[in-house]
């Protein structure tokens, strides 16, 4: 079994953390009672966090629609299909929030956000290609609606359509930020590819992915913000977007053992169904008795492993303490994130921002 005799010392060096991060009630006013009376126990809603963006984040919207315009019938009509499946603008959020920090609002954080979400779409829609999924946030994906060249050939648009509307603003630093992101992530998924042995896959392997995936565009949208508005702001909130990209990736994975399908918005298990190694999983595989090992890798052996064996591998690595273990380095990683916030500019942004750390960590969708 795993040793967690560490994992009481981790939450109680990430209280003052949750003391700092909780909302108050979305219908309660202005309260000059200090922080530790106006802590709540719920999570955060997402609208709750975007509140002092909200207005900005429909210019998004707006923005979007502007760069995707098409006068090919073809793409536009997955363009609109696009539109209507996009996610919770949870990455545009960060970067206006950002963009606020010791900042007033500036307009060219509104098209970089349209930007930033244009590649996070195109990196989905080739992922799905590349996985040969068939779902995406509950909704059928361009894969499977349309074909896998369709998916290709649209995640290469989206990216070409960032790529123009940044030559658009006339600056090369956003290019050279969104780069690095995207060839961090395109990295990240060949070396995904290139792992021989699903169950060889490293704790270490495992951050080096995530990181690459998911920790470098939330730092890159964190980053972009503060170039289009305080500007010496950009070290520290690259640093706080990509912490938060670690947690927010690591929760992600966690749900895939915790949740149900209504909770996520895909199925409970779908990670393990398609043989993808994450963290829970990796730190009891030194843990396991030859015979569980053995049933391990059958079941990574199985090219349509069955609900039931979904369900013995969950209830397996929950009793070595995966999840456990899982939930502590996602709290530290949060702890991290909090940390490099501290000392800038206070105010409904910096607070939002806080917030966000526990959204990333608490969320059950």
């Amino acid at each position: 079994m795993l040793d967690l005799a560490w994992i009481p010392a981790i939450f109680e060096l990430l209280t003052p953390l949750y003391h700092r991060i909780s909302l108050p009630s979305a219908s309660s006013a202005p309260d000059p009672r200090s922080d530790q009376e106006m802590l709540q126990t719920e999570t955060p809603t997402l609208s709750q966090i975007q509140a002092p963006i909200a207005d900005r984040l429909d210019r998004v919207v707006d923005e979007f629609r502007r760069i995707l315009v098409a006068d090919f019938e073809g793409v536009a009509e997955v363009n609109e299909y696009i539109l209507q499946v996009r996610g919770k603008l949870f990455r545009p959020g960060l970067l206006l929030l950002c963009n606020e920090v010791g900042s007033e609002p500036t307009p060219e954080a509104d098209t970089l956000a349209a930007v930033i979400e244009l590649i996070h779409l195109a990196t989905l829609v080739h992922d799905d290609a590349v996985d040969h999924s068939v779902l995406r946030r509950g909704m059928p994906t361009v894969n499977a609606l349309w074909s896998h060249q369709v998916s290709i050939i649209m995640g290469d648009y989206l990216y070409s359509r960032s790529i123009s509307e940044l030559a658009r603003l006339g600056s090369v630093e956003p290019v050279r930020i969104l780069a690095q992101a995207s060839n961090s992530m395109s990295v990240g998924e060949m070396r995904q590819l290139a792992s021989c042995d699903a169950l060889d896959f490293s704790e270490a392997d495992y951050y080096q992915l995530i990181q690459c995936k998911t920790a470098s565009l939330i730092s890159a949208a964190c980053e972009l913000g503060a170039f289009a508005g305080n500007a010496s702001l950009r070290e520290p909130l690259a640093r706080f977007g990509n912490e938060l990209g670690m947690a927010f990736q690591i929760a992600d994975d966690l749900l895939d053992y915790t949740a149900d399908e209504a909770d996520i918005g895909k199925p409970s298990g779908l990670d393990l169904r398609e043989h993808k190694v994450t963290l829970p999983l990796i730190a009891v595989l030194p843990e396991l008795s030859r015979s569980e090992r053995k049933r391990v890798e059958e079941f990574f052996a199985d090219p349509e492993p069955r609900d039931e064996e979904i369900a013995a591998i969950v209830e397996m690595v929950t009793r070595y303490g995966g999840l456990d273990y899982a939930r502590g380095r996602a709290l530290a990683y949060a702890h991290a994130a909090n940390e490099a916030l501290d000392g800038l500019p206070d105010g409904p942004p910096l607070r939002a921002l806080r917030h966000s750390i526990t959204y990333a960590i608490e969320r059950r969708r």
